[in-house]
């Protein structure tokens, strides 16, 4: 079919009227959820910094969550944003890189909390053994070398580089959906070793309360990274679909991804309130930093 230069006329001011809509929308979207991230996740980070009380290798994971955040809002939805109204392979490169890189981080160290939590509470007598702070702090550190070594591969080849973050992102939700089912199990079987001890044998009701004790615990604590996971699974999830989609087929999915990256983003932006919301001992020392900063602020201006 042959086209008159009038249509191929209207059909490019329909495509640039398109293109600057979904510039706009992306603007809109993005702009509050960056301020958002970068001054939740900062004062989540500082909080966690100041008040050495709270500090745990959970919290260490945590603060790497923060800190993965803190860049999403700092330099991945900039660069995002840039390479919107920036035509040009460097600046797509650039966000792209920088996008999956801080975003694998939290990918990962969501996954390793999960990990964590599980260990926790199936091997609780050798957990302070087997959970140790420099093992956190390495594996920490891996998390981080292997995700931004693993951006290089974008240079090579897009298509396999996407497709390896796809294939990456399901052996995480998977492996953070064995863990949640694996510690449902251990506190379903712990619950009814308590329950049998209890009817069995009276004299070992102190240690029965101890066990029942961090039972709890641990369960509230596999509960507080379990809704950290539900989060993340209704914001990874349609990133996960589409990077499969362009890894097997030849379709381009800008504009689609342009809706999806704001569902990942808005991850970053949620989690801070989230971390308040269910850990007492940070929430205290997030309000605790809050008003010292305020405090400064106030004794600067006097």
């Amino acid at each position: 079919m042959n086209y008159s230069n009038e249509d191929k006329a209207e059909f490019s001011i329909e495509t640039h009227s398109t293109r600057e809509t979904f510039v706009i929308m992306n603007f809109v979207f993005n702009a509050p959820l960056i301020l958002i991230s970068i001054l939740g996740n900062a004062l989540v980070l500082a909080a966690i910094i100041r008040t050495s009380v709270i500090r745990s290798t959970t919290m260490i994971m945590l603060s790497s969550l923060a800190a993965s955040d803190l860049l999403v809002g700092l330099v991945a939805q900039p660069c995002y944003l840039a390479s919107l109204l920036i035509t040009g392979t460097l600046a797509t490169s650039m966000s792209v890189m920088v996008g999956f890189s801080v975003c694998g981080v939290t990918l990962w160290t969501t996954t390793a909390i999960s990990m964590d939590r599980f260990l926790a509470l199936h091997y609780h007598m050798r957990y302070a053994t087997l959970v140790t702070e420099a093992r956190v702090k390495h594996s920490l550190l891996m998390i981080w070398f292997i995700n931004v070594s693993l951006s290089g591969l974008y240079l090579w080849k897009e298509r396999n580089y996407k497709l390896t973050i796809a294939i990456m992102t399901a052996i995480c939700l998977i492996v953070s959906t064995c863990s949640y089912i694996l510690i449902y199990r251990v506190v379903r079987r712990h619950k009814q070793q308590i329950y049998t001890q209890q009817q069995v044998v009276q004299s070992v009701a102190m240690e029965t309360a101890t066990e029942r004790v961090h039972i709890i615990r641990m369960k509230k604590s596999a509960m507080t990274t379990f809704v950290f996971y539900i989060f993340l699974i209704l914001c990874y999830i349609p990133m996960y679909i589409l990077l499969t989609l362009h890894g097997i087929s030849f379709i381009d999915w800008t504009l689609q991804w342009g809706s999806i990256s704001i569902l990942v983003f808005m991850n970053s932006a949620i989690n801070p309130f989230l971390y308040c919301w269910r850990l007492r001992e940070l929430r205290a020392a997030v309000v605790k930093t809050l008003r010292q900063m305020v405090l400064c602020k106030q004794t600067d201006e006097s």
